[in-house]
């Protein structure tokens, strides 16, 4: 919306009388300058439809008679009639139908959007009605006034002759705050555009004056973008009757007396002086930081410089030290897989010998069963020998009842027997004591034989005892462990 400022420099409101066509440009742009919230519209309704309301009623009236008059008249009269009341009839529903027409277009309203406008009837206000489209059928129901009630409506208020707390008159002190309509009814009501312009404008001077009183000349420049919450709260207080609200404030500007402008020139000068010197010495000072600074990456770089030489060579005697400790390691890696290698060559020779000597006994035990079935052989060739050779009784049978059972006969076979063994035993290859004495040779001679193999059998064990104690020891002062399995 477009300001314009007065005599005294400042906004101004007020209310306009325009048509429905005119209402959005005032509105928006205002009227001469002056800032316009609240039109009144110019209502050009009025009753002039009614005229051909009552035109169309004595209308059809006229075609209603003509036809009484027909149906009672003649047949030339009765035509006549006829003609004349077909058109009056067209004509009269035609004028009801226009009237009609008339009234349903001047009740249409349209509210423009962000607008309210105030419904009356009978010169009493009804209600707010939004933006839209509207239908006002009642003749008497009108809209008096349309305000903007969405616009932040923008205004200006500068103050003259403000005084400071040292009672010194500043030359104007501009204030610019934006208020909105929120409730369009107490506005229009109570107070009004125009004298609302008059009480904003005093409420604003009242505020800064107060504000000023508050403030020393010299400081008077740090009003300009300060703070002024609590001049929008007490500005709120006082118009919140109204119906408006303050949205926001500022000072965007402070003027004061020209003396004092003399005064803040010169000091603005030593200031800008001193802010020059001051920069001087930044500069100054930056150049011999920054001269520092280089001294320092120099030396930073010099000692990055010998950090690499001393880390390389420092990496250089690792590699030398990894490479000896490799060496040594492969070394003893070699030596291990000597003293492993040996000791699995004897471990696999105590092994081997193991399974000769086993061998050997597993032969001195089958030599010894051997000999042990030969001496049974020979003993049972002995045995059979001695059996032979041994004195067997002689049974000597007499039937029963023959009388034979007597003492006689008993001593002459008694007497008899041995000469019967004596040539029997002439007969025999070998004699009777020669006999004996050759079974007793071969049999000593095989008991010798099978003691001589069970001594050679113990001393052949003994000594393989000996030879797996032996190597053990061997094996476990060489830390080679049980099994062939060296110490890692």
């Amino acid at each position: 919306m477009s300001l314009s400022v007065n005599a005294g420099g400042g906004s101004s409101i007020k209310e306009s009388l325009a048509s429905w066509g005119d209402l959005a440009g005032l509105l928006r742009g205002g009227d001469q300058g002056a800032i316009v919230p609240v039109v009144i519209p110019r209502d050009n309704r009025g009753l002039r439809w009614t005229v051909l309301v009552w035109f169309g009623l004595f209308a059809l009236c006229s075609a209603l008679m003509m036809a009484l008059n027909a149906s009672a008249g003649g047949f030339v009269l009765g035509v006549a009639y006829v003609v004349l009341a077909v058109p009056t009839l067209i004509v009269g529903v035609l004028s009801i139908v226009v009237a009609g027409l008339w009234w349903w277009r001047s009740s249409i309203i349209e509210i423009e959007e962000g607008t309210h406008g105030i419904l009356t009837k009978y010169g009493a206000i009804v209600k707010p009605i939004g933006p839209g489209r509207h239908y006002l059928w009642h003749p008497w129901s009108r809209v008096d006034f349309v305000v903007d009630t969405r616009t932040e409506i923008p205004y200006t208020a500068p103050v003259l002759a403000c005084p400071t707390r040292e009672n010194v008159p500043l030359k104007s002190i501009e204030f610019f705050l934006k208020f909105q309509i929120t409730d369009p009814i107490r506005f229009v009501t109570i107070i009004g555009a125009s004298n609302f312009d008059l009480v904003l404008s005093s409420a604003v001077q009242d505020a800064i004056r107060q504000r000023s009183r508050l403030v020393n000349t010299e400081s008077a420049y740090d009003l300009r973008g300060s703070n002024v919450e609590d001049m929008r709260r007490l500005l709120n207080g006082q118009l919140e009757k109204y119906g408006v609200r303050i949205t926001g404030c500022n000072i965007p500007d402070v003027q004061l007396p020209s003396q004092y402008q003399q005064h803040l020139s010169t000091r603005e000068r030593v200031a800008k002086e001193l802010v020059a010197y001051e920069q001087e010495w930044e500069l100054t000072r930056k150049r011999r930081i920054d001269t520092l600074l280089m001294d320092i990456e120099r030396s930073k770089k010099t000692r990055d410089a010998k950090i690499v030489e001393v880390n390389a060579s420092l990496n250089k005697a690792r590699k030398d030290v990894a490479q000896m400790l490799e060496e040594q390691e492969t070394e003893a890696q070699r030596v291990r897989y000597e003293i492993e290698t040996r000791g699995r060559a004897d471990l696999v020779a105590a092994e081997n010998e193991a399974k000769a000597q086993e061998r050997l006994a597993t032969a001195y035990r089958d030599n010894r069963a051997v000999l042990e079935y030969e001496l049974a052989r020979r003993r049972l060739d002995v045995g059979a020998t001695l059996a032979g050779r041994a004195p067997r009784p002689v049974v000597v049978q007499t039937e029963a009842g023959a009388g034979d059972g007597s003492a006689l006969s008993t001593l002459l076979t008694a007497q008899l027997l041995p000469q019967v063994m004596d040539g029997r035993g002439a007969r025999t290859p070998l004699g009777g004591s020669g006999g004996s004495g050759g079974a007793r040779e071969v049999l000593d001679s095989a008991q010798g034989a099978v003691a001589a193999a069970a001594e050679r059998q113990q001393q052949l064990a003994d000594e393989y005892q000996r030879q797996q104690g032996a190597a053990m020891r061997e094996q476990f002062e060489r830390g080679e462990g049980y099994g062939g399995q060296g110490r890692r």
